[in-house]
């Protein structure tokens, strides 16, 4: 190169077109790629299924899963290495998924309680809306058990009739869901 000419590659339009990156903040994204194979190393066979992962990933967390200490912890990095080449979007949706079922699970069962309650305090126009919704149920066998818990109701007793709308309401909505 002449002495006094510009340099060809470090021209002010493609000065533009460079993000500088910080040491720190490439860091910080392969801990993270590395927590995430550690939650996947973690994870049941069965939970593993259900996560979009390429073959050699798959490998590489099955033997991570049978190494212990050190050779886990490389693994692991291995892992975190293998997740910089690939889209990690889908993969944490499905971990969050996999993660969540329990707070799902859960949310699902107090919608049902507050569904039998209503049922109690309304019967023909929230058992109308829950047979248009769930035409699998017996609408007999429910405005029986209905009338039954009212009656332990004004007994002050909550007993079998008002956990068994909850039995069969919780079959039909789970299975559905």
């Amino acid at each position: 190169m002449a002495k006094g000419r510009k340099q060809d590659w470090w021209d002010e339009e493609n000065a533009e077109e460079i993000i500088w990156v910080s040491k720190s903040e490439i860091k910080r994204d392969a801990n993270a790629l590395k927590e995430l194979g550690e939650k996947l190393v973690n994870l049941s066979s069965i939970n593993l299924a259900k996560i979009p992962l390429d073959d050699n990933l798959l490998d590489a967390i099955n033997l991570a899963q049978c190494l212990k200490f050190e050779a886990r912890r490389r693994q692991i990095q291995y892992i975190g290495k293998l997740l910089r080449g690939t889209e990690t979007e889908p993969i944490q949706e499905a971990l969050d998924k996999v993660e969540n079922k329990h707070q799902q699970q859960q949310a699902m069962l107090h919608k049902i309680e507050r569904q039998r309650d209503e049922l109690l305090s309304q019967t023909d126009t929230s058992l109308t809306a829950l047979l248009e919704a769930y035409p699998s149920l017996d609408r007999q066998h429910l405005r029986t058990l209905i009338r039954n818990a009212k009656k332990e109701a004004e007994q002050q007793k909550f007993g079998r009739a008002y956990r068994e709308i909850f039995a069969v309401l919780k079959g039909v909505m789970l299975k559905e869901v």
